[in-house]
């Protein structure tokens, strides 16, 4: 079964686009979401070295509105999650759509020409420009991604396997919108900032146990399962910001086989581990949206009779 493109080296350039369809136009959504990897190979083949890549995630309420086909069978709506002092929004969004190249120009082109054809029978909700900075920091100016997995552990991670057969190959993914706090942030001392992330700033090394803080945002994102084999996530987070408004953020996506995963790591950041002791980080970067999608196989999308109800 052909896959969308997920498991790929992190990008230079990225868009972001979450929408909902408009009631009544669930037939035309889904024949455009057919015509995705034919738009995109014409879009690349202009650039051919851009590595254009685009991944289009659907909700659990607009996948029953625009497929026959069974649901996947762990897709359900964003889970609010209210902490005692932060909560994990969940916000609107039936699809979502995930660029990715060497430059931010092939991203625009082909959002240009999806956005031409979905435009009269979607709303967007959310959208956003991603840029990689220095050295793949965050505009924290943390390392981030440094804990992903690579190679045959990365495909592992993200992608669905034997257990729910009809859509091997696919994918759920979480999105949230943080914009962060940067004079709270700058205000803080680099061992200060260390001790909220859990890593060293220049040096992106982790503490170790002893001296690492229990509500660190490394601490509480590490997870392993009742064998202590780690549990994994495919992050392709990109920092984002305007400027003028002084908005800077970090629009957070992860990839996982299991979205359970993803969803633990989110209690324990909101909730805190053990309860409590939540992420520190949420002081600083407060999460503007939430939502969770899957990402069928390509063979889904060219043709979503492939899979029979």
């Amino acid at each position: 079964m052909t896959t969308q493109k997920i498991v790929a080296a992190p990008a230079k350039a990225a868009m972001f686009l979450v929408l909902t369809v408009n009631e009544g136009a669930e037939s035309q959504v889904a024949d455009v979401l057919t015509e995705v990897s034919d738009l995109t190979k014409a879009v690349s083949f202009r650039v051919p070295t851009s590595e254009l890549m685009c991944v289009v995630g659907v909700g659990s309420d607009a996948w029953d509105r625009l497929f026959d086909a069974p649901r996947p069978q762990d897709l359900h709506p964003f889970r609010e999650i209210a902490g005692p002092v932060h909560t994990a929004v969940a916000t609107p969004g039936d699809l979502l759509i995930h660029l990715r190249a060497g430059t931010q120009d092939v991203c625009f082109e082909l959002a240009k020409h999806l956005m031409k054809r979905l435009g009269p029978h979607v709303h967007v909700v959310d959208e956003v420009h991603g840029f990689k900075f220095f050295e793949e920091r965050d505009l924290l100016g943390f390392v981030d991604g440094t804990a992903n997995p690579e190679g045959d552990a990365a495909v592992a991670a993200a992608l669905v396997g034997d257990g729910d057969p009809a859509y091997r190959g696919g994918s759920y993914v979480h999105v949230q919108k943080y914009l962060h706090d940067m004079a709270a942030w700058e205000a803080l001392s680099v061992e200060e900032q260390q001790r909220v992330i859990g890593r060293s700033k220049l040096e992106d090394i982790e503490m170790p146990d002893e001296e690492k803080p229990a509500n660190s945002h490394v601490a509480l994102n590490d997870l392993d399962d009742v064998a202590g084999r780690p549990r994994e996530i495919v992050r392709d987070n990109m920092p984002f910001g305007w400027v003028g408004s002084e908005e800077f953020g970090t629009y957070f996506i992860g990839y996982v086989a299991d979205p359970s995963v993803t969803e633990t790591m989110l209690q324990n950041m909101f909730l805190g581990n053990p309860r409590g002791t939540y992420d520190r980080i949420l002081d600083f970067s407060t999460a503007q949206t939430g939502g969770l999608f899957f990402a069928p196989p390509q063979s889904f999308l060219d043709d979503p009779s492939s899979v029979s109800a």
